[in-house]
């Protein structure tokens, strides 16, 4: 079984003195490929130079660059610069973790709206899929992307939380979705059980956000608490259940969108887990 995570803040400081154990417990789960999150002009420069130091094959971790919307005021005159290059850089194969955040509401929202408005253009004119966030700015999201969507070559809903009106909105507007451990949750993740049944094939992806967001269904829990891509199987596992198909056929068909969606590169088949 191959799976791809999709979603990896590997340069969180909680993972710094053991990354290669980390990322050895990750493949020998079946977590073949990763996408490490930049959220910040610093943190995509970080991620970039794990991708670098921690593969020796150029097969396995790629990394996204771009400005987190509760980084959204660090945003100056060079930044549009900084960022363009790194996502001229060939490990870097999208564009965020961009987009907005009216629930923290760490950075203001127009100015939230302008720094993802700005990350859109660049992946128009780069050509390069997009990592979205959102937490309670669906409409406005949706409002925002509408006037990029035709110009862009795919963008994902990263970590999917909401409602059903908001999945069915953003798959009107054929956008992606990732489904994180979330679901997994008794206490507010039950909404998604019924859900993700209504996710195509083709469309749904799987990540971790590790080191957040431990599956709360996942047995033994670790004692650190710290939610690893290794635990990528439960959500695994959990969507599964409640889509009604094999963990075979989900690990399929969610890594081979993935791959196509982030232009991967195909590994060689692994022996079965």
């Amino acid at each position: 079984m191959q799976l791809i995570d999709i979603g990896v803040n590997l340069t969180h400081p909680s993972f710094a003195e053991q990354r290669e154990a980390v990322l050895a417990r990750a493949y020998a789960a079946g977590v073949q490929q990763l996408l490490l999150t930049g959220t910040s002009l610093s943190e995509s420069q970080h991620a970039l130079e794990l991708c670098r130091q921690l593969d020796e094959t150029g097969k396995r971790l790629f990394s996204t660059a771009g400005i987190h919307p509760h980084d959204a005021s660090s945003w100056n005159s060079d930044s549009h610069s900084q960022l363009k290059a790194l996502l001229a850089e060939p490990e870097v194969h999208a564009v965020g973790e961009c987009g907005l955040d009216f629930n923290r509401d760490f950075s203001p929202r127009p100015q939230q709206e302008q720094v993802l408005e700005e990350q859109l253009a660049l992946a128009v004119e780069l050509q390069l899929p997009v990592f979205l966030h959102e937490r309670d700015a669906d409409e406005r999201l949706l409002a925002i992307l509408r006037h990029y969507r035709d110009q862009l070559p795919a963008a994902v809903v990263h970590c999917f939380t909401g409602e059903k009106r908001a999945l069915f909105n953003y798959l009107d507007l054929d956008l992606h979705i990732g489904i994180t451990g979330w679901i997994c949750d008794e206490r507010r993740g039950t909404h998604l059980h019924p859900l993700v049944k209504s996710i195509p094939a083709g469309r749904l992806m799987l990540e971790s956000d590790s080191p957040f967001l431990l599956p709360r269904s996942l047995r033994p829990k670790p004692k650190s608490g710290r939610n690893e891509p290794a635990f990528l199987r439960e959500v695994l596992r959990e969507i599964a259940v409640h889509r009604g198909e094999s963990e075979q056929a989900l690990a399929d068909h969610s890594s081979a969108c993935a791959r196509a969606f982030f232009q991967l590169p195909t590994l060689n088949p692994v022996a079965p887990q």
